[in-house]
């Protein structure tokens, strides 16, 4: 299942993808991917996703929480309250929406389980970023809501986990370089050891191993996706 709301949000500076690029990376995988348009922010969308999951493939396995927007460029103290509102009921609200729906799926599977919920954090969860408080906030509050529903899974067989990214070669990382106006996000290179941007199929890996039944021993922590950026 591939959701995505396909349209622009109030706050943001910067256009999000539309229907046809979320049809267009669904048709890359006929037969296999379902793309529904859908609103993390409203608790009932991630729910009828869930269940159409559960019509269309007999359950669920893993959910990852994947939704997140960019905004700030000023202090803390200029922050608008409808950019602070969009980083925390996209990037936190959704994620709380969508464990909310897809735990109990998860946890329905037939014995022996071994469901995956994995929420995208950032490098912005583990250090203070420049002007960029509320991001700092909502990364920070999604890493603890890992921790906390890791402690709720325990003995379950089904996991929680985090995935922080560094500087990723996406949409969302122009969008942070024009708030810091920068003309080139390649930039932000300058910050990982790897010295270089992270293609957006290396962080997806780290993602897919997660879900994946190699993962068993890995709950309640964050892989960090950075390219070396916390090190």
């Amino acid at each position: 299942m591939a959701v995505d709301v396909c349209e622009d949000l109030p706050g943001l500076a910067y256009p999000l993808a539309r229907r046809e690029e979320l049809a267009a990376l669904a048709a890359a995988w006929p037969d296999a991917v379902l793309d529904v348009v859908a609103d993390v922010r409203d608790p009932d969308a991630p729910a009828d996703a869930v269940a159409l999951a559960r019509t269309e493939f007999g359950g669920l396995d893993a959910a990852v929480a994947a939704a997140a927007v960019m905004a700030g460029g000023t202090p803390l103290w200029q922050t608008t309250d409808t950019e602070w509102d969009a980083l925390f009921d996209v990037g936190v609200r959704g994620v709380f929406n969508l464990a909310r729906a897809a735990v109990p799926e998860l946890l329905a599977r037939p014995q022996p389980r071994s469901g995956r919920f994995v929420a995208i954090a950032s490098a912005a969860a583990h250090k203070g970023l420049w002007h960029l408080s509320g991001h700092n906030a909502a990364k920070h509050a999604v890493v603890g809501l890992v921790r906390g529903l890791a402690g709720d899974l325990r003995g379950t067989r089904v996991t929680a986990t985090a995935v922080s990214p560094g500087s990723t070669r996406t949409a969302m990382l122009q969008a942070t370089a024009d708030l810091y106006g920068l003309v080139d996000p390649g930039d932000f290179a300058q910050h990982q050891l790897t010295e270089r941007l992270l293609e957006p199929e290396e962080v997806a890996a780290a993602v897919c191993w997660l879900c994946g039944p190699h993962s068993a021993a890995i709950t309640g922590t964050v892989v960090h996706a950075d390219g070396g950026f916390t090190a």
